[in-house]
């Protein structure tokens, strides 16, 4: 990113405010007290727009406020909260482009939960998630992705569901495709939100380069991989990546990540009843996570529906005894609690408010049903 000029003053350099950095701040705050920058970067923080940092004389506040370089990247095009208040969705639109994203915001008894999208769209094609179907759109900045987890961090606080605690990249795009920005994001909301770096997760359909420099970043953030299937023939119909990144590939990654970390790697389990869901499925993938030990979690998802997808999720009783069989095998598993269906907030239904449908998007399902484990 090239430093502002004084024959550019305000000139954008990024999609958010978000993006600047502390130099080019400074140089849009010249000619003011040097205490003024940490206002402003307090407040930015906070989510406050120009027009609401009361600290600052009326005229600066003016001033920021009519700079190109100080916009949002989104507005908001739509809020959907489900019924029971507990989580909310924000399909989001750039002031730049016609990109659009969706963030959810969920609140459990101990903690808030933001999931916030790395990319608009994504490429990566997974048979039964609503972004994969959409397709791409573009990457996001550092500064747009830092904008969504500030943005849901104020709206909890406003809420009344108290502080932001843990953010998962797992809305739309695949992170590992970006990781540059991703991991920019990761840390500035590490200093200036003040967030653990164990509050965040990054969720990967199975890029093994991203999961090996991970393994090397100084933050200790979780990894979660969406598995899916523990055999090349069954992962590959469902997630596409897994010709280029097959099994054997993805699991020498994530045990290289597990020995240099030591930390655990959560492991996605998408529930289609008669395709996963079956004991041989859970002996399969016990098997494949061996050389984990007690470094592999699952997390036990029913599918959720999405207009491209014909395949159905299996019913709660199999999802228990799946569970119940990868414990009697040794793995610990954990049924995840399906939040934001009512308004396709939840897991594989976020889309940017894309109306999906065509033949095309059908073929995942087609050619799940023919393969050798298919129903």
């Amino acid at each position: 990113m090239r430093p502002l000029t004084r024959e550019e003053p305000g000139a954008r350099q990024g999609p958010s405010r978000y993006d600047l950095s502390g130099d080019e701040l400074a140089a849009l705050l010249e000619g003011e007290p040097s205490y003024r920058l940490e206002q402003v970067r307090r407040a930015l923080a906070a989510g406050l727009s120009p027009e609401e940092i009361t600290v600052l004389p009326k005229c600066l506040r003016q001033r920021l406020a009519e700079t190109p370089a100080m916009r949002p990247a989104f507005v908001v095009a739509t809020e959907s909260p489900t019924e029971r208040g507990a989580t909310v969705k924000w399909l989001l639109k750039a002031t730049s482009d016609r990109a659009r994203v969706e963030v959810v915001l969920m609140r459990y008894p101990a903690r808030v939960t933001a999931c916030v999208s790395s990319q608009a769209g994504c490429a990566m094609a997974c048979s039964f998630c609503a972004t994969g179907q959409m397709g791409f759109c573009r990457q996001l900045s550092s500064g747009e992705i830092l904008e969504q987890v500030v943005r849901a961090a104020r709206a909890a606080r406003d809420k009344g569901w108290g502080r932001l605690s843990n953010v998962v990249f797992m809305g739309m795009g695949e992170p590992m495709a970006n990781y540059g920005s991703v991991v920019s994001a990761v840390h500035r909301a590490h200093d200036d939100l003040s967030l653990a770096a164990r509050a965040f997760t990054i969720s990967t359909v199975g890029i093994v380069p991203g999961i090996r420099r991970l393994a090397a970043e100084p933050l200790q953030v979780n990894l979660a991989v969406s598995l899916h299937a523990a055999n090349d023939d069954l992962r590959s119909s469902i997630v596409p990546i897994n010709r280029r990144y097959p099994l054997f590939r993805l699991m020498a990654a994530c045990l290289e990540y597990a020995e240099r970390t030591r930390r655990r790697i959560f492991f996605e389990w998408a529930l289609i009843a008669g395709t996963n869901d079956r004991g041989e499925d859970a002996a399969e993938l016990a098997r494949l996570l061996a050389p984990l030990g007690g470094l592999a979690h699952v997390n036990l998802i029913p599918l959720n529906p999405t207009p491209g997808f014909l395949a159905r999720g299996s019913d709660r009783e199999t999802v228990r005894a799946f569970r119940d069989r990868l414990a009697s095998l040794g793995l610990n598993a954990t049924i995840r609690d399906t939040r934001g269906r009512s308004v396709g907030g939840a897991c594989g239904q976020l889309a940017g408010g894309a109306q999906l449908a065509g033949g095309a998007q059908l073929a995942g399902a087609a050619q799940l049903a023919a393969s050798p484990k298919g129903a």
